[in-house]
């Protein structure tokens, strides 16, 4: 009675693990394309993400600087001259994660701190291949001149120009 189902099961179950061996998975070559076009895409990817990640650390920087102008200027309108120490603005300054903060001078091409005044942070630790690069602000704002930033991670659109 069971005897013809079970030769016709058995023979679909050959048929079925033949047809498995077959078609199932990929080849080494397909495989190597696929990570071929990986790392092309990595290639691409990581420089622009690690300039991207460092731009947002120097734009800590930029904020840093852009408070000390402001506050400078407020100085400056009260006082008669600008600031010798960041202790004397009237802003709670945090120090910066990323940069180190140098003294206040007086910038060549002036006389004293009455007409002038530059600050330059410095990038501290790893910075995805950029060195030691400094963003310096003065009377005027952003000093570009002397700034060794570059353009890639600027975070500022008008830089160089």
């Amino acid at each position: 009675m069971g005897g013809p189902h079970r030769r016709d099961f058995r023979g679909a179950l050959k048929v079925k693990m033949q047809n498995k061996r077959g078609v199932g998975g990929f080849t080494l070559v397909e495989l190597a394309v696929v990570v071929v076009i990986i790392g092309v895409l990595a290639a691409f990817a990581v420089p622009r993400f690690l300039a991207s990640v460092e731009r947002s650390k120097a734009a800590e920087a930029f904020n840093y600087l852009a408070t000390t102008h402001s506050a400078q200027e407020r100085y400056h309108a009260r006082q008669g001259t600008y600031a010798s120490d960041i202790a004397q603005l009237d802003t709670a300054m945090v120090e910066p994660e990323y940069f180190t903060v140098g003294d206040i001078a007086v910038p060549s091409g002036e006389a004293s701190l009455e007409t002038g005044w530059e600050l330059t942070l410095t990038r501290v630790g790893a910075s995805a291949g950029y060195g030691a690069y400094t963003v310096v602000f003065n009377q005027d704002g952003y000093d570009t001149a002397n700034s060794t930033i570059v353009d890639e991670i600027c975070p500022l659109q008008t830089h160089g120009s």
